[in-house]
């Protein structure tokens, strides 16, 4: 065949489509492929190479041996389908037609544990494969997305032209797409992209929450506020959309903020940032929050039942704007710093122990377009981390420091009025527990060990001893003894 395409993409539904939009308009031959089933998925390729596609150079294959002979070697194949088996079931479809070389790329929001092992299937077969993150949704995937690869670090410069090529821009000008690392590193890092995002939006959340309640602010009102915010610190994807959510209008002329029920959805890339933490053994207080705020959410009958049995008075105090604007201001920022303190400690975890050696600089520049958590100090964030590449902890750097000590006061008393106008802010909660308990010396922690040595013999350190020497008591002994009954383990 003549003329073969440069890249194929497999799957078109709505970010399918729209990616191989944008590949083709950055001047790409693209081969398109979608499964056929009878009765449930008939036409597809069809309709998009006669519609959307129509005079574009994008060619269309109903099977899959002609759709892999149609790209010229070696070939590139990015799978736009659902995570989980069906990612699986597709590359043994394929496997027989590609040739030692050709490139799979599994752009779907897939666990990092099924890309390291697809990784090492395919390369064992001498087929490279990179998992990709893709964050931005329709409109990033159609106009620019910030894209997270990782996985064969072989393929990576035959695929980078086309992948940064139909990346975001930051405003610097560089595309928000760099390699990632080896093995499922890519697919990890949108996977805490992705717990942040859901941090972030609890927090915003919560500012709307407060507003409304306790300053009776009206939608155009917050919505100015928003717009507001969005020219400065806390400029960002989310903000911006926040503003313009206040003010739309339904077709029958009513905000329709106010008519969405309050269950949040979810599909489980939160939830996932938060059970890998926790393997981790690293704290992710905020995003858990968020993610179980969503869980609480959904339980709309129990919230009714209970609301009617536990009542609440309506705030008889009135809150000057002015002041308590400052307050969530200075809270939604301190807190979002809280967020991705902790979402870039868990990445920093997960690369020394999995040998990934990530560049956590160039991760936040990644996510300065195109994603869903682009916000104006991720410079701050990536220079933070090119100062100091053993920054330890996001809060500990000379410029975050600074903010959070700036915005402590008005945090602390938006916290405070909230827990005594019983407002739930649990995020906002959360952050700054995290935050106290971060910059204690000494927690009420050496309690726990001592009970769990009670009950388990599971030891302890002592503060008058190097660390590393455990030592194990007879507390049951010792009650009827004036000897000490501690061993070293």
């Amino acid at each position: 065949m003549t003329n073969k395409s440069d890249i194929g993409l497999i799957g078109l539904a709505v970010m399918g489509e729209n990616l191989a939009l944008n590949i083709e308009s950055k001047g790409w031959r693209v081969s398109v492929y979608n499964r056929t089933v009878a009765g449930v998925e008939e036409g597809v390729v069809e309709r998009f190479v006669s519609g959307h596609a129509h005079g574009k150079k994008i060619m269309g294959f109903n099977n899959i041996e002609d759709f892999v002979n149609s790209i010229s070697q070696p070939r590139k194949i990015m799978l736009m389908v659902r995570a989980g088996n069906p990612v699986d079931e597709l590359m043994e479809q394929l496997y027989p037609f590609l040739s030692p070389g050709d490139i799979l790329i599994d752009g779907g929001n897939s666990n990092y544990e099924d890309t390291a092992r697809r990784v090492r299937e395919s390369e064992a077969k001498d087929i490279y494969f990179i998992g990709a993150g893709v964050s931005g949704g329709e409109e990033g995937a159609l106009h620019g997305a910030s894209i997270m690869p990782g996985g064969s670090a072989g393929a990576w410069f035959e695929v980078r032209p086309i992948l940064q090529s139909i990346a975001a821009k930051a405003e610097d000008g560089s595309p928000c797409c760099e390699w990632i690392g080896p093995g499922g590193s890519g697919h990890f890092v949108k996977m805490i992209h992705n717990g942040i995002e859901y941090g972030d939006m609890q927090l915003i959340s919560e500012a709307y929450f407060i507003m409304k309640h306790l300053l009776e602010a009206s939608n155009e009102e917050m919505a100015a506020y928003f717009e507001t915010w969005n020219e400065g610190k806390l400029k960002s994807f989310l903000i911006e959309i926040t503003s313009k959510i206040l003010k739309y209008k339904d077709a029958g002329g009513d905000y329709l903020i106010d008519k969405i029920l309050d269950t949040a959805g979810q599909k489980g890339t939160g939830k996932w940032s938060v059970i890998n933490a926790m393997e981790l053994e690293m704290p992710l207080n905020l995003i858990a929050t968020a993610v179980f705020e969503r869980n609480l959410s959904a339980k709309k009958e129990l919230r009714m039942e209970a609301s009617s049995i536990y009542h609440r008075e309506a705030s008889q105090k009135t809150y000057l704007a002015e002041e308590l604007i400052k307050e969530i201001y200075s809270s939604l920022y301190a807190s979002k710093l809280v967020s991705y303190a902790q979402g870039f400690n868990v990445l920093k975890y997960a690369s020394d122990k999995y040998g990934w050696r990530l560049n956590l600089a160039s991760i936040a520049r990644l996510w300065r377009g195109g994603c869903i958590i682009r916000s104006a100090f991720l410079n701050e964030i990536a220079k933070a981390f090119e100062e100091d590449r053993h920054l330890s902890n996001l809060l500990l750097a000379p410029y975050f420091k600074d903010e959070i000590v700036s915005a402590l006061p008005f945090w602390k008393r938006l916290v405070s009025v909230a827990a005594k106008e019983e407002l739930p802010v649990p995020a906002f909660s959360s952050a700054l527990n995290y935050f106290y308990s971060l910059t204690t010396n000494n927690l009420p922690a050496n309690l726990v060990q001592a009970q769990r040595d009670y009950f388990g013999a599971h030891t302890f350190e002592r503060i008058d001893l190097p660390r590393g020497v455990f030592m194990h008591e007879n507390w049951i002994g010792k009650a009827n003894s004036t000897k000490s009954g501690n061993y070293i383990i």
